[in-house]
C-alpha cells in the first residue's frame, strides 16, 4: 500500500507540473521557478495529507479518502498555481501580476480528482482482497452497552467480523478472546478492564477500549523519573499566558477573514429566512462558555418563530423550517457566531456552547462535564468534526476534554482544515437523535440475533440493575 501512496502522489504532481509546464516550459527545465513550485507543491501536499488522513487505504471507507484526498489536492493546487503566477511577475513574462490559465487549473483538478477516485476504490479493494475481516469479540457490561458499540462496528464490516458478543463477567472470557484477532471493550469497569488488557497484551491481540477520564487525564502525561523510579507526571495549568495571546491573535485574524468571505453567504442565508416566513433572522439564546460564563450565541433562525421548547433536535423534528433543513445539514446556520468570536465570547476552535438547560442536565449526570468550561467554547472542534449531533454527552465529553489536553496552536490550526470536511458528511454530522437495531449477546457457536425495534434506553439499564 505504501507504494501505491508513492504512486498517487506522484501522478498528482506530475499532472500539475506537466500541464502547467506545457504554457510555462521553465517548468520542465532546471530552473528557480521549477525549484520552488515543486518543493511547494510537495511539502504543502504531504502536510496537507498528514492533516486530512491522507491515502489512508484499508484503514478508511474509500469516500472519506477520495474527501480528503481532494481537499489536499486542491488546496495544494491552489496555493502553488498561486506561486507561479506571483513568480511569472517579472520583466521577462508580466510586468504586472496576472491570474493565468484558471480554466487550466480546473482541468489538471477534475484529472486528479479522477485519479484520487481510481486508487481509492482501486486500493481498498487490492487491500480487501488480500486481507480478510479479522475476528473480533465484543465485551461490555449490558445489553443497552452493546447496543451502542456493535452498531460502530458493524460499519467496518470489511476490516472486523464480530464472532462473539459477550458480557465482562462471561465464564469463557478468555477462551474467547483466545480465538479472536481482535478485542472491543466497551464500558467495562477499570480494574476488570486492566485484566483484559493485560492479557490481551500477553496474547498479542489487538484491542480498543473506550475512554474513561483517567484515560484523557494522561493524556497530557509525560515521562518523568523520580530518583530511579519511572513515572507518569500529569500536570494541570490550563493555557499558558502565550497560547492564550495567541489564540486570541488566530480568533481574531480568523473572524475578521471570515466575516468578509461569509458576508455574500449570510446576506443569501438572511433573504432565504425572511422570504419563508417573514421572521427574524438570527436566533440568540444563553450560552455557557469559559468559567461558566453566561453569552448570548448568535445562530441564523432554523425553527419555526414561536417555538419557546429548548430540547434538543429528533429526528423529522417538525419544529425545523424548510430553509432551516438546509442550513443546518451544512452547518451554515452557526456562520453568525464568527460574530461572538470577534466579540472574544466564543474561540474559532473549541468545545461546543450547550445550553445553559443541557449543562445542567450533563453536569448532574457526568460531573467531569464542568471541565470543558475551562476554556471558551468554540466554533469548531474535534467533538464536532470526530462526532455527530447526536452523539452521546459522554463521547462529547471526552473528546472535548482530549482537545483541552492536548491543546496547542498547531492543533487549532489543522482542526480547522479538517473543519472543512463537515460539508463532506453532511448527513452524518448532523444526524439527529432516533433509534437504532437493537443487539442480544452470543458466542461463535450461535448467530447474532437482530430483534425488533430496540427497547428504551432507560428501560435497558434498570433492567440490568435489575438482575445485578
Amino acid at each position: 500500500m505504501f507504494l501505491l501512496k508513492v504512486l498517487l502522489f506522484f501522478i498528482l504532481f506530475a499532472t500539475f507540473f506537466v500541464f502547467f509546464g506545457i504554457e510555462n516550459e521553465w517548468l520542465l527545465r532546471l530552473s528557480r521557478t521549477a525549484a520552488v513550485t515543486m518543493l511547494t507543491f510537495a511539502v504543502l501536499g504531504s502536510a496537507l495529507m498528514s492533516i486530512y488522513g491522507g491515502y489512508s487505504v484499508g484503514v478508511t471507507k474509500s469516500k472519506p479518502i477520495i474527501y480528503s484526498m481532494t481537499l489536499s489536492t486542491v488546496f495544494t493546487d491552489i496555493v502553488t498555481h498561486l506561486q507561479l503566477c506571483i513568480m511569472n511577475t517579472n520583466a521577462a513574462n508580466n510586468q504586472k501580476f496576472q491570474y493565468e490559465h484558471p480554466l487550466l487549473l480546473l482541468l489538471v483538478m477534475v484529472i486528479q480528482i479522477l485519479v484520487i477516485i481510481f486508487f481509492a476504490y482501486f486500493g481498498n479493494f487490492v487491500y480487501f482482497s488480500i486481507n480478510s475481516p479479522e475476528k473480533c469479540c465484543v465485551i461490555t457490561t449490558s445489553k443497552y452497552s452493546l447496543n451502542n458499540i456493535v452498531p460502530k462496528i458493524k460499519k467496518y464490516k470489511k476490516q472486523y467480523l464480530i464472532t462473539d458478543a459477550i458480557l465482562f463477567t462471561n465464564p469463557d472470557l478468555f477462551d474467547i478472546i483466545n480465538r479472536c484477532d481482535t478485542v472491543f471493550v466497551y464500558d467495562v469497569p477499570a480494574a476488570s478492564r486492566t485484566t483484559i488488557v493485560e492479557y490481551c497484551y500477553a496474547n498479542n491481540k489487538n484491542i480498543y477500549y473506550n475512554f474513561e477520564m483517567c484515560d484523557v487525564v494522561s493524556l497530557r502525561g509525560r515521562n518523568a523519573m523520580l530518583d530511579d523510579k519511572p513515572m507518569i507526571a500529569s500536570t494541570v495549568k490550563g493555557l499558558t499566558v502565550e497560547q492564550r495571546i495567541m489564540k486570541r491573535a488566530m480568533d481574531l485574524f480568523v473572524s475578521t477573514v471570515g466575516l468578509i468571505v461569509t458576508s455574500p453567504i449570510m446576506l443569501a442565508c438572511a433573504i432565504a429566512i425572511k422570504a419563508e416566513d417573514g421572521g427574524s433572522v438570527f436566533f440568540k439564546q444563553k450560552r455557557a462558555t469559559k468559567d461558566g460564563k453566561i453569552f448570548k450565541v448568535y445562530k441564523f433562525r432554523t425553527m419555526k418563530e414561536k417555538n419557546s421548547i429548548n430540547k434538543s433536535v429528533t429526528e423529522d423534528d417538525d419544529r425545523i423550517t424548510k430553509v432551516g433543513k438546509i442550513l443546518r445539514k451544512f452547518r451554515i446556520d452557526e456562520l453568525p457566531q464568527i460574530i461572538n468570536i470577534f466579540k472574544g465570547e466564543m474561540s474559532v476552535v473549541g468545545p461546543r456552547p450547550e445550553m445553559i438547560e443541557n449543562v445542567d442536565e450533563y453536569t448532574q449526570a457526568l460531573p467531569e462535564f464542568s471541565y470543558r468550561l475551562r476554556v471558551k467554547a468554540g466554533l469548531t472542534g474535534l467533538a464536532q468534526i470526530a462526532g455527530k449531533y447526536n452523539t452521546s454527552p459522554k463521547d462529547k465529553l471526552v473528546l472535548d476534554l482530549m482537545y483541552i489536553e492536548k491543546y496547542s496552536i498547531w492543533q487549532d490550526i489543522k482542526l480547522i482544515f479538517q473543519t472543512l470536511t463537515v460539508f463532506f458528511k453532511a448527513d452524518d454530522s448532523t444526524e439527529a437523535f432516533h433509534h437504532s437495531d437493537s443487539y442480544e449477546f452470543f458466542t461463535a457457536d450461535e448467530s447474532p440475533e437482530l430483534i425488533g425495534e430496540p427497547e428504551n434506553a432507560e428501560s435497558n439499564v434498570c433492567e440490568q440493575e435489575s438482575k445485578q
